[in-house]
């Protein structure tokens, strides 16, 4: 089983990027994590971060071939990424969304997301840990449904 997990803009400024919404741990801490845990679940992780759009929508269009589902963190695509929502809808994937502030309790603009009715869920406001709650529901919902 392959997962693809996405970053959008920002995201690799994690451990500086205002603290008090995002904590210390930094991106490439949240990806080694998230890939030990994915050893002891047998899946397989693939990671992207872009501050670009369109690098992300090249991205899951080359790399849903194969792949059994996506963790996304959108970042700021979240509220207006189109083409983004569009490829992961072309992609036939399930999703899971992940943000680490709780964004349903911040600025009214943060609180909309272009993908969260095409996903199975969402999970908001866990920190990075919210990451590895993702990776071990999305692969057991993999395997109920037996995609795998």
């Amino acid at each position: 089983m392959k997962i693809l997990v996405i970053n959008g803009p920002n995201l690799n400024n994690l451990g500086r990027r205002d603290p008090g919404h995002y904590g210390s741990t930094t991106l490439s801490e949240i990806e080694k994590a998230v890939a030990e845990k994915a050893g002891d679940l047998n899946a397989e992780v693939a990671f992207f971060q872009s501050n670009h759009e369109g690098d992300i929508v090249d991205f899951i269009q080359k790399s849903t071939d194969g792949s059994d589902g996506v963790i996304i963190n959108a970042g700021a695509l979240t509220h207006y990424g189109l083409s983004m929502r569009d490829a992961l809808t072309d992609a036939g994937l399930p999703i899971i969304e992940v943000h680490i502030s709780n964004i349903h309790a911040r600025d009214e603009y943060r609180r909309h997301s272009v993908v969260a009715d095409m996903s199975v869920g969402q999970i908001a406001g866990f920190g990075w840990r919210g990451y590895l709650y993702a990776l071990n529901f999305l692969v057991a919902h993999i395997r109920e449904r037996g995609d795998e």
